[in-house]
């Protein structure tokens, strides 16, 4: 990852024909509105590991992809063998979407005691690599497994339907059961549209480059939240979008970069898994919004501010409602109150007033006040799509395939 993550490409082949199921499945399970955050429980078979304060990228699995933790925190779960397991579609590395998630395993490991493992670089878009990890994890007696990205979860549905005793969590999906198959999610949107405030009070030339892996509603939706952020500040912006196809190749994620800042863009943001669109904007001497984890650390002469997710206590809770009996399959899209989202270090060189309007809007969204898809709304082709003060209903948002006016693209 840009010099400092392994260079492995990953595969995921994600269609569009997700989206209308999507939006279909998420209205018959979900609240009638934004606020809905009614946390998941788990329980699953899982291989142990004990809790410790840095990631041991070993390999004991027999493909060479099992990972684990080891040390005298096992005594915490008092010997018992319960334990939980996690899919990685990438190596974890020092920062992104695997390593926020490898963090949040961390962190429910040392509260619960509850020992864990991971396997990494299973291709989401082979349902025989997927089908392969849980087995072997299931063999190996894990009792929850917890997969972290959108194309293991057809896969998880029906290892979920064949090992009833296990737990299964799926992020970032629809699907789930009444018994042992949930899923997790959290309104990453929010802090996106925190960014793109900052994008949009930062550009100069009024042209921000949007780096967007797979045209799904989670993509389109982080696009529009982050437009909406910057047209509140600056109305004169446009963000242009660039599809890789990808969620992990930091060549591809360059290279798209690279395009849009040759097109005029000052501003780099991204939905992606490394960090190769900020060092195309640093290397240009233009500017970066990263995602999933705070990236200023890796160009930081080009880092504006990041959207970041907090994994920890929403798995904690998950494997210790698995441990104790009481975990309830039920779809969770947490926000800003539940703290699973947030805004990562700002940059020093942002003027302060556009600090003051971030954390007075971040304070509202913790408050439950502010609503990012509140009318009036208007789409790319100015057909209004809410009135004033009206909110986009729960079904809408979650099944988002469309653009709103201020973004530059399509949506495929």
């Amino acid at each position: 990852m840009g010099g400092k993550m392994k260079n492995t490409t990953v595969r995921c082949m994600l269609t569009r024909l997700f989206v209308p199921l999507l939006a279909l499945t998420l209205l018959a399970v979900a609240c009638a509105n934004d606020s809905s955050t009614e946390p998941v429980t788990t329980t699953t078979n899982q291989p142990t590991t004990t809790a410790a304060d840095s990631t041991d990228n070993g390999t004991d699995m027999d493909a060479d992809e099992m990972g684990s933790d080891a040390n005298s925190s096992a005594d915490a779960n008092d010997g018992e063998d319960f334990s939980a397991a996690f899919i990685y579609i990438s190596p974890i590395g020092e920062a992104g979407w695997t390593w926020a998630h490898d963090q949040g395993r961390l962190h429910a490991q040392r509260v619960t005691g509850v020992r864990t493992e991971f396997v990494e670089n299973i291709d989401d878009g082979s349902p025989a690599d997927t089908e392969a990890a849980i087995r072997t994890l299931v063999a190996d007696g894990h009792d929850v497994i917890i997969g972290t990205s959108f194309g293991y979860m057809d896969t998880m549905e029906e290892m979920a339907q064949e090992f009833p005793d296990v737990v299964f969590e799926h992020v970032s999906g629809f699907k789930s059961n009444d018994t042992n198959f949930g899923n997790t999610f959290g309104k990453i949107y929010q802090p996106r549209y925190l960014t793109g405030m900052i994008a949009g009070a930062t550009t100069q030339t009024n042209k921000i480059g949007y780096v967007a892996a797979f045209p799904i509603p989670e993509v389109a939706r982080g696009i529009n939240a982050f437009t909406l952020g910057a047209l509140r500040v600056n109305p004169d912006v446009e963000v242009h979008v660039n599809w890789t196809s990808t969620w992990f190749d930091p060549a591809l994620e360059g290279d798209a970069a690279d395009a849009l800042l040759e097109a005029g863009a000052d501003v780099i943001a991204m939905h992606q898994d490394t960090t190769a669109a900020g060092l195309a904007a640093e290397a240009a001497g233009a500017r970066w919004v990263s995602y999933n984890s705070d990236m200023s650390e890796f160009a930081p002469d080009a880092y504006l501010a990041s959207a970041i997710w907090n994994w920890g206590p929403r798995y904690a809770e998950i494997i210790s409602s698995a441990a104790d009996g009481t975990y309830t399959p039920v779809p969770y899209w947490g926000d800003y109150s539940d703290g699973i989202v947030d805004i990562g270090s700002i940059a020093d060189d942002v003027d302060a007033d556009i600090v003051d309007q971030v954390n007075e809007v971040r304070q509202q969204m913790i408050d439950g006040t502010f609503n990012v898809f509140e009318g009036p709304l208007f789409g790319q082709d100015d057909t209004q799509l809410l009135a004033d003060g009206e909110v986009m209903d729960f079904g809408t948002l979650l099944g988002e395939a469309f653009f709103v006016k201020g973004v530059i693209g399509d949506i495929g």
